[in-house]
């Protein structure tokens, strides 16, 4: 098993000048020895290969452009990178939970209202979230079919990129982009519900 490299502090306080100054070439350094270090941070939290590596990009986008911020005073600086894959992470965590949480929402009232939609219909002001979950379905059925059923197997049914690409059994690259672009139409389709977002 090969180990991630560890920098000395003055390799650490010198990437650390050159990034400050711009250095395009010390990111490039600085990726080689801690992006292994985030990946397993990332991969321990989330279980899922395809979410840490875009954690990994993240992570290094938010480096370049918040360099600055970092106080070389108050600690080393991958720790201080660590610490901001660990909030991204858990970020990613969490974002996929409330995904979870309303998508079984979802199900109850399409399963009510499928089971009786006499009796569901007058009620559905009764049901929490009944906005939400309304907006959310007709979202989904905005998208094209290709990108709704990429949304549901990855959210409803929990399955990583590369598992979506095997069962579908489309190029890896393909199912990102159409993850990507479904996100941004449901992003944009469901803004109006921010408060019910939260």
């Amino acid at each position: 098993m090969t180990y991630p490299k560890r920098l000395s502090q003055e390799r650490e306080r010198s990437l650390e000048q050159r990034l400050k100054a711009g250095d395009e070439r010390a990111l490039g350094e600085l990726f080689d020895v801690a992006a292994p270090w985030i990946l397993g941070l990332a991969f321990r939290i989330l279980q899922d290969e395809d979410e840490a590596e875009e954690v990994v990009g993240d992570v290094f986008v938010q480096l370049w452009r918040h360099i600055d911020q970092h106080d070389g005073g108050r600690g080393p600086l991958v720790p201080w990178i660590l610490s901001i894959a660990r909030n991204r992470s858990l970020d990613v965590l969490r974002r996929r939970r409330r995904w979870w949480r309303k998508s079984a929402h979802l199900e109850q009232a399409q399963a009510a209202e499928a089971s009786d939609p006499a009796v569901a219909a007058p009620h559905e002001a009764a049901v929490a979230g009944w906005p939400l979950h309304r907006a959310v379905h007709a979202a989904l059925a905005a998208l094209s079919e290709e990108q709704r059923r990429v949304v549901v197997l990855s959210y409803f049914e929990g399955l990583s990129h590369r598992e979506i690409a095997r069962r579908l059994d489309q190029p890896l690259g393909t199912v990102k982009t159409r993850l990507r672009m479904a996100h941004q139409k449901l992003t944009e389709s469901l803004k109006h519900l921010k408060d019910w977002m939260e």
